[in-house]
């Protein structure tokens, strides 16, 4: 891309209409530039390459490993990105994460709903085409900032400047990022699943991850009664989403095939097996029951499985649901990503109890004995008590290691009686090297918070609210939000500038010369912020 060339370019195309005398090939240039991205389609396709080159990066060097935060609207997921090319000049390797969850508390007509898949179907895809629509406007808002610089420049004469700005027009990176969105158990059928994941991947999602709960019985991965179903439903929904991808052209998707079977013990359904250790078979050799010897120990109404190499009575519970042992889980985990892998899915999701590396590494260990370059995306989750957590990982380490733990309380180390304690301090040590360790000791590929953004919306507003409407007045948003926000240079200080004011201003001028009715004027407030 030139800057240069293209209004070059588009000077011959202009030159050749008599009638667009008025049409500034340059402007044209500009407002082309601004909109990278044709269709979300095309945005889909665009991320589902740069999925594909991470995930290459991490086989080769396991510490370049991809984040996320979880976004429940556009403006959230716009301002995360421009604060990441603020903080760390590049966006590579930094991805959205849209959740299930988020959807189902904040974005339902319903109202607020638990992650139980009871949300409208058509939400996550509206609110992954409203983050690219977000995401799209912050490229128009920087860009805009460069045109009006390098006019600046044109004016001052300064060729120099002018260089170094057209440079970072034609190097511009885009804050349009791959998002991993979350379809929950697939609402319904596979055929519901395919026409769900159409609709994310037409509002641009290039990596859909799916769990293998039932789904009209789904629940959240953190709370109980978890149903899951036998592999031949979770498998037909990973090919739904697959053909979705390819109809619409994007042939390198992605897929996240998530398991919950650690923490679920129940089945709606005994798998159709049709042979000795088939598929179906495995799912049901875990099943809890009582061997059948003699007929005469079967009741009206019980049913009765043959799986491995045994007549079996299943536990049935009075909601009809079935039992898997509850040594099982572990087993299942790794059958069920394997499982996953070989049939279409390219990479996994295990919830686990607690963020222990130790542990999800003994899970991933044994799956790359069959699929070594297996990868997991991972969950941060905010449902982790993680100062707890680690404290008591500590704990435990420091017990086995002989080390004198007598002064501490193992029940009660998230006290703040502990926040100054060397174990506190180790403690901390181990969080802030989770991410980096995991990756390189269990298999993680991305790490993700699922709901950051709704704990600290949360937390701001309360805080704001306590001097608000206490002692502090006015001066809590003066002091505790518009001068941070002018501190930290963050670019909502210029909320108008941020929601496209001088971006509309700039096309007025465009389309009218110096007729244009401009909103940025010297009377404009937001000139206080122009020297800070």
């Amino acid at each position: 891309m030139s800057y240069t060339k293209d209004i070059e370019a588009l000077s011959s195309v202009i030159g050749a209409n008599s009638t667009w005398k008025d049409i500034n090939p340059e402007s044209a240039v500009r407002m082309r530039l601004q909109n990278r991205f044709n269709t979300h389609l095309d945005i889909a396709k665009y991320n589902a390459k740069i999925m594909r080159e991470d995930m290459a990066a991490y086989d080769a060097d396991n510490s370049k490993y991809t984040q996320s935060l979880g976004c429940w609207h556009g403006f959230i997921g716009q301002q995360k990105l421009i604060s990441i090319k603020k903080h760390f000049g590049t966006t590579k390797r930094r991805y959205l994460y849209l959740s299930g969850w988020m959807v189902a508390a904040l974005r339902s007509q319903f109202g607020p709903l638990p992650d139980q898949s009871m949300h409208e179907k058509t939400t996550v895809a509206d609110l992954i085409r409203e983050l690219y629509t977000f995401l799209k406007q912050a490229d128009a808002w920087e860009l805009n900032h460069l045109y009006r610089a390098l006019d600046d420049a044109k004016e001052a004469g300064d060729a120099a400047k002018q260089a170094e700005i057209i440079d970072k027009i034609d190097n511009y990176e885009t804050h349009v990022v791959p998002i991993i969105a979350d379809i929950d158990a697939g609402f319904g059928n596979p055929e519901a699943t395919y026409l769900m994941a159409k609709q994310m991947i037409e509002a641009g999602a290039c990596c859909i991850q799916i769990e293998n709960q039932v789904s009209d019985e789904k629940q959240c991965g953190h709370q109980d009664g978890k149903v899951t179903v036998p592999h031949a439903d979770f498998l037909a929904k990973i090919n739904a989403v697959r053909y979705a991808f390819l109809e619409l052209g994007v042939d390198d998707g992605v897929i996240v095939a998530r398991t919950d079977s650690e923490g679920a013990g129940l089945t709606k359904q005994i798998a159709v097996s049709t042979q000795e250790g088939d598929l179906a078979d495995q799912y049901n050799s875990f099943l809890e029951g009582e061997e059948v010897t003699d007929p005469s120990t079967v009741s009206h109404g019980d049913v009765l499985v043959k799986t491995a190499g045994k007549l079996i009575k299943p536990t049935k519970l009075a909601s009809g649901l079935f039992q898997f042992r509850r040594d099982s889980n572990i087993d299942r985990v790794v059958l069920d990503c394997v499982t996953s892998l070989q049939n279409g899915a390219d990479l996994l999701w295990i919830e686990t109890p607690t963020p222990n590396i130790e542990h999800i590494k003994g899970m991933v260990d044994r799956i790359r004995e069959q699929e070594p370059s297996a990868k997991l995306v991972y969950n941060n989750s905010p449902s982790f008590n993680w100062t707890l957590n680690f404290r008591q990982q500590v704990f435990d380490a420091w017990e086995k290691e002989g080390k004198d733990v007598s002064g501490y309380d193992r029940a009660r180390l998230m006290s703040a009686d502990f926040d100054n304690s060397e174990l506190a301090a180790e403690a901390d040590k181990w969080c802030q090297n989770f991410q980096r360790d995991a990756a390189r000791e269990a298999g993680v590929f991305h790490h993700l918070i699922t709901l950051p953004t709704y704990h600290t919306a949360a937390l701001s507003t309360d805080q704001l609210v306590e001097g608000y409407f206490g002692e502090e007045g006015m001066l809590a948003y003066a002091a505790g939000v518009q001068r941070q926000e002018i501190r930290r240079g963050i670019a909502t200080v210029k909320h108008q500038d941020m929601a496209g004011s001088n971006i509309g201003d700039d096309h007025k001028e465009y389309f009218s010369g110096e007729a244009a009715l401009k909103a940025g004027g010297k009377h404009n407030t937001m000139g206080q912020f122009e020297n800070n």
